[in-house]
């Protein structure tokens, strides 16, 4: 069940950065369209991280916690730096104080977990 949960995150990920981007392409100030299309460009990146990260929990290939928490990371992570950037585009408003950063610094968390999975993974033979 928990790869297919990520799945479907992965597809949300995906639509809301095309979204983002499509929006972007449209947006008449300069700085909105720049900081939209890097919000999407960041939902879509890491909408395929997550469906390679499933693909991989479902194989066991690294060590399932880690990569567990790998994949919420980028979901959440790419949800608030996204969010943050699309709000501050189109609106004018933050989702939160510091919510880019703190989304930023839980996806570099997740990209290492990622390789802590790995790293446990090749410990383990």
């Amino acid at each position: 069940m928990t790869p297919t949960i990520f799945l479907l995150l992965a597809g949300l990920m995906g639509a809301g950065g095309i979204m983002l981007a499509a929006a972007a392409a449209h947006a008449h100030a300069h700085a909105a369209a720049a900081t939209g299309a890097s919000a999407g460009y960041m939902l879509l990146f890491h909408a395929a991280a997550v469906v390679g990260g499933a693909a991989l929990l479902q194989h066991g290939v690294v060590w399932r916690e880690l990569l567990i928490l790998a994949l919420a990371g980028w979901v959440l992570g790419a949800a608030l730096f996204s969010g943050d950037l699309a709000l501050r585009a189109f609106t004018g408003h933050r989702l939160f104080a510091m919510a880019a950063p703190a989304g930023g610094i839980i996806l570099i968390a997740a990209w290492l977990a990622l390789a802590a999975a790995a790293l446990a993974a090749l410990w383990r033979g």
